[in-house]
Formats: C-alpha cells, sequence, structure tokens
C-alpha cells in the first residue's frame, strides 16, 4: 500500500511542477513579444499598433495589449490619442 501512495504523491508533484512551468513560458512569452514591440517602437517613433503587429507579424489585439502594458510600466508614451487603440500612435517615453 505505502508504493500506492508514494505513486500518487509523486505524480501530484509532478503535475503541480508542470503547470508552474507552463504559467512560466506563457509570461516568458509575453515578454519575448513585448520585447519585439518596444524594439519596433524604438525604431518607427509615432508607429500605432496596426503598424506594429503587421511589421512583427503578429495579431493587433496583442500588439495592442504589449503597446499598453509598456506604456503602463513607462517604457512608451502614447505620442497620438485616438479612441480607437489600433489607432494611438506610440515612442520612447523619455
Amino acid at each position: 500500500m505505502t508504493g500506492d501512495y508514494l505513486a500518487v504523491s509523486s505524480g501530484i508533484c509532478l503535475c503541480a511542477c508542470a503547470a508552474g512551468l507552463f504559467g512560466e513560458d506563457l509570461l516568458q512569452r509575453a515578454y519575448r513579444g513585448d520585447r519585439a514591440v518596444l524594439a519596433y517602437v524604438a525604431v518607427h517613433p509615432g508607429a500605432t499598433a496596426r503598424h506594429v503587429a503587421r511589421a512583427i507579424s503578429i495579431p493587433e489585439r496583442i500588439a495592442v495589449r504589449s503597446l499598453d502594458r509598456l506604456a503602463d510600466d513607462g517604457l512608451l508614451a502614447v505620442a497620438a490619442d485616438d479612441e480607437t487603440p489600433a489607432l494611438r500612435s506610440y515612442q520612447l517615453a523619455s
């Protein structure tokens, strides 16, 4: 009977570790995307989410999310505000 408990507890531990690694991978993927967006805006000040999305081949909603996150973190500034998030333009923050 002891072997069964050991196997079950090991299985639970492996599942928890796998879930943690999966979550970390998702987080790192978002950071990699943010870096690509930041690099594009650094070279193309005044870029909109639509331009960024087309240039680095990501969905527009992902570009908007990355640009908003980078602006919230103080790395980007909104150069021209528009009601439509995809048409706001961004530049590096001073």
